[in-house]
C-alpha cells in the first residue's frame, strides 16, 4: 500500500467515525470503497454515499437552463420569424406543449424511456413516479457515482418538453391549436417515450456486467449521443417534415412576401438558446467534472464556427451575410455538436461547427426550393439535417487518434476504455440515424393524417388569413 492509498483510508476512517451512529452505517460502504474498490451494484444505502452535492447542484442548474431553451428562448425566436398576426399563437403553442409535456413525463413518460422493459420501450414500473423519493438514485457514467433521482427525472423532463415544441416551426401559420396538442401528447407517447429508450437507457456502469441485456436497442449497438442529436433533433425535424407536408403550404406561399416581424425578437431567442445549450450538452454528462467542461467548450466553440461558417457562406453568394443567417448558423452549430459534445475535441467540434453550416443553407435555400415543401421556419433544414450531420459526424470526431474521448466499456467492472474503430463506428450511427428517421418519420406521418382526417389540423382559409392570434386565442401579441 502507497502513502497516498494509507493516508486517503485513514482520512475516511476518521471521517467516517466522527459521523453519528446510523450514518457510519450508511457511509461504511464507502469506506469499505476505498479500501478495497468500486462496489458492484451497490445498494440505495451504498448510493447515499456516492452522491455528490456538486454534481446535483450542476444537474439543477442544468435543468433550469434547458428549460429556458423552451420558454423564453424558443418560443422567441420561432415567434420573432412569423408574420406579427401569428406571434402570438406561436408563444401560446410551445408554452403549452412544454406544459403538456412535463405533465405527461411525470405521469407515465419517464417510466416508459427510462425502465426496464425490452429494447425498444420501457415498462410503467414507475408510472406516476411510483417508488421515486428522495431516497432512490440514477446512476451517472462513472462507477459508483449517483445523482438523486428526483434530479435526473426533472433534466431528463426538460428534453422531453423541448423535443416536441421544435416540430411546431414547420407548420408555423396554418395548425389549429388544440388538434396540435393532442398530436403532441400521441407522439410524445408512440415516438419520443422510445426514442429516449433506445438510445439512452441502460442499467448502469455498476448493473450492467450482471444485466448484460438490459438497455434500449440504440444503446446496445453501441451508438454515441451524447444529448440528442438522434432523440431530439433528428427526431424533431423528421415529424416537422411530415408535418408540413400533410398540412400543406401557407396561403400565398412564393407568391407574397413574409418575412419575420422581428429579427431582434428572433436574435435574443437565438442567444437564450446558445446559454440554455450548455444546460443540455454539459448537463448530459450527469456530472460536474472535466467531462462537463469539455462539451460546455465544444458547445461554444461549435456554435461560434457556425455562426462564422453561415455568414461567410452568405456573403460568398449575396454579397452581405444577414442577422438571420448568423443565428440560424449558430442554432445549426449548437445542433451538429450535440450528439458530439462529449465525445469530441474542440479542434474537432469547432470542425463540426464550419462544415454544418453550408449543408444545412443548400438544405434551407436550394433542397427546399426545388421539392417545394413549406417548411415555415426551416426545422427540418436545420434540426433534422444538422443533427445528421453531427450523428454521423461524431463516429469522426470521437476517435481519440484525432483527439476524442473514444467510448467507455461497461461490459467489464470497473469500467475501462473500449478500442475505438471509426469505420464500425461510423455504420452504427448510420444505423441510428436511419432507425430515428424510419421511426419516427414514418409514425408522424400516419398520426399528423388520422389527426387531420378526426379532428382537422388546418384552420379555415379565412381564419389563416386573418392571423391565428386572434381566431385561435382572441388575443394579440401587440396592440398599438
Amino acid at each position: 500500500m502507497n502513502n497516498l492509498t494509507k493516508y486517503a483510508g485513514l482520512a475516511t476512517a476518521l471521517a467516517v467515525a466522527a459521523l453519528p451512529a446510523f450514518a457510519q452505517e450508511a457511509a461504511a460502504p464507502v469506506a469499505e470503497a476505498v479500501a478495497a474498490g468500486p462496489i458492484k451494484a451497490p445498494d440505495a444505502a451504498a448510493m447515499a454515499g456516492m452522491v455528490n452535492k456538486g454534481d446535483t447542484s450542476w444537474m439543477l442548474i442544468s435543468s433550469a437552463l434547458v428549460l429556458l431553451m423552451s420558454i423564453p428562448a424558443l418560443a422567441l425566436f420561432y415567434g420573432g420569424l412569423v408574420r406579427t398576426k401569428n406571434m402570438l399563437s406561436l408563444l401560446m403553442q410551445v408554452f403549452m406543449v412544454v406544459s403538456i409535456a412535463a405533465v405527461i413525463w411525470v405521469l407515465y413518460g419517464y417510466s416508459l424511456a427510462f425502465t426496464s422493459g425490452n429494447a425498444f420501450v420501457g415498462g410503467l414500473s414507475k408510472m406516476f413516479l411510483a417508488g421515486v423519493n428522495t431516497g432512490t438514485y440514477a446512476a451517472t457514467f462513472s462507477n459508483n457515482v449517483y445523482i438523486p433521482e428526483y434530479a435526473f427525472v426533472v433534466f431528463q423532463m426538460t428534453f422531453a418538453c423541448i423535443t416536441p415544441a421544435l416540430i411546431v416551426g414547420a407548420f408555423a401559420e396554418r395548425v389549429k391549436f388544440w388538434p396540435l396538442m393532442i398530436f403532441m401528447v400521441v407522439w410524445l407517447t408512440i415516438v419520443y417515450f422510445p426514442m429516449a429508450h433506445m438510445v439512452w437507457y441502460w442499467a448502469g456502469p455498476d448493473f450492467l456486467v450482471d444485466a448484460p441485456t438490459d438497455y434500449g436497442l440504440i444503446w446496445g449497438w453501441g451508438g454515441l449521443d451524447f444529448a440528442g442529436g438522434t432523440v431530439v433533433h433528428i427526431n424533431a425535424g423528421i415529424a416537422g417534415l411530415m408535418g408540413c407536408l400533410v398540412i400543406g403550404k401557407r396561403i400565398g406561399y412564393n407568391k407574397e412576401p413574409m418575412p419575420p416581424h422581428s429579427l431582434t425578437m428572433t436574435m435574443i431567442g437565438a442567444s437564450l438558446l446558445w446559454i440554455g445549450w450548455f444546460g443540455f450538452n454539459a448537463g448530459s454528462n450527469l456530472e460536474s467534472n472535466g467531462l462537463a467542461a469539455l462539451a460546455f467548450l465544444n458547445t461554444f466553440v461549435a456554435t461560434a464556427a457556425a455562426a462564422l461558417s453561415w455568414s461567410l457562406v452568405e456573403q460568398v453568394l449575396h454579397g452581405r451575410s444577414s442577422l438571420l443567417g448568423a443565428v440560424t448558423g449558430a442554432v445549426a452549430g449548437l445542433v451538429a455538436v450535440t450528439p458530439a459534445s462529449g465525445f469530441a475535441s474542440p479542434m474537432g467540434s469547432l470542425m463540426l461547427g464550419l462544415v454544418v453550416s453550408p449543408i444545412c443553407f443548400f438544405f434551407v435555400s436550394v433542397v427546399k426550393s426545388k421539392l417545394k415543401y413549406d417548411d415555415s421556419l426551416d426545422v427540418f433544414g436545420v434540426h433534422g439535417i444538422g443533427g445528421i450531420v453531427g450523428a454521423l459526424g461524431t463516429a469522426i470526431v470521437a476517435d481519440p487518434a484525432l483527439g476524442g474521448q473514444g467510448w467507455v466499456d461497461y461490459t467489464v467492472f470497473p469500467a475501462v476504455p473500449g478500442s475505438y474503430d471509426m469505420v464500425a463506428q461510423f455504420i452504427t450511427q448510420l444505423k441510428a440515424v436511419t432507425v430515428t428517421l424510419v421511426w419516427s418519420g414514418g409514425v408522424s406521418l400516419v398520426l399528423f393524417k388520422v389527426i387531420s382526417m378526426v379532428f382537422g389540423l388546418r384552420p379555415t382559409a379565412d381564419d389563416e388569413r386573418q392571423g391565428l392570434d386572434q381566431t385561435s386565442h382572441g388575443e394579440s401579441a401587440y396592440n398599438m
